[in-house]
């Protein structure tokens, strides 16, 4: 029987290359790919010579893996967050100021979601708002099972579970339950006037979103899926 060398092994690899590709490009490929070809070798050590030193090297390698396992941070837990207080805003950064610019990114993300259905609106635009995430949007209640919460209106800093946290222009922070409420959302979208010369005005497109079908985490909601379905509070 003939065992195949690495010289014909070389001549078969550049066999190949010319057929797939010009002789320049394919001498590049079989010198950088194949004979220059880095070879990387796990280093291994010995068996251990009796029983005794392989018990040794186990209970070295059960310590060392404790050792890491202990040094390894621990997540944070719920309660230790909220004494924290690591998603509380401090008062120094109540500022509606500070928030416009989340404001402004936040049009232009939600603008391209919606895509074509930000001028039409209908079933496909409800299902790309229930997905989104809050973030930065401004929205306003215009009805509340609470009639004091009517008319509070700011840019969302925590979309809850279930509630809004809102800044309002008077540098308030005001936290909105999602049950019983209808917010509303209004998104400036350019529109072309065609005349003599063009015009490009700006118009709203104005969004209502029912709190009771909305309560779910923005991460949860951009994997599940929302189908239309007969409310009884509408």
């Amino acid at each position: 029987m003939i065992v195949p060398t690495k010289k014909d092994h070389q001549s078969i690899a550049a066999d190949l290359l010319n057929r797939a590709f010009e002789p320049e490009e394919a001498t590049k490929i079989l010198t950088e790919k194949v004979i220059q070809r880095p070879l990387f070798l796990c280093p291994t050590s010995p068996p251990p010579a009796d029983a005794r030193r392989a018990r040794h090297l186990a209970a070295k390698r059960a310590k060392e893996q404790r050792r890491a396992k202990a040094l390894k941070p621990k997540p944070v837990s719920a309660t230790q967050r909220k004494k924290q207080g690591l998603y509380q805003i401090p008062k120094e950064g109540q500022k509606y100021a500070l928030f416009e610019p989340l404001h402004n990114l936040w049009l232009g993300y939600i603008r391209e979601i919606l895509g074509s259905e930000v001028y039409t609106g209908g079933e496909a635009a409800a299902a790309k708002l229930a997905s989104a995430d809050f973030h930065g949007a401004g929205v306003e209640v215009v009805r509340s099972g609470c009639v004091s919460r009517v008319g509070i209106k700011g840019i969302v800093v925590k979309d809850g579970k279930f509630a809004f946290e809102l800044i309002t222009v008077k540098n308030k922070i005001k936290v909105v339950p999602k049950e019983g409420t209808i917010f509303r959302v209004e998104v400036p979208v350019p529109v072309i006037i065609k005349t003599g010369e063009e015009e490009k005005k700006e118009s709203r497109m104005v969004f209502e979103l029912h709190g009771d079908q909305f309560q779910f985490r923005s991460a949860d909601r951009a994997t599940r899926k929302f189908r239309a379905h007969f409310s009884k509070t509408l």
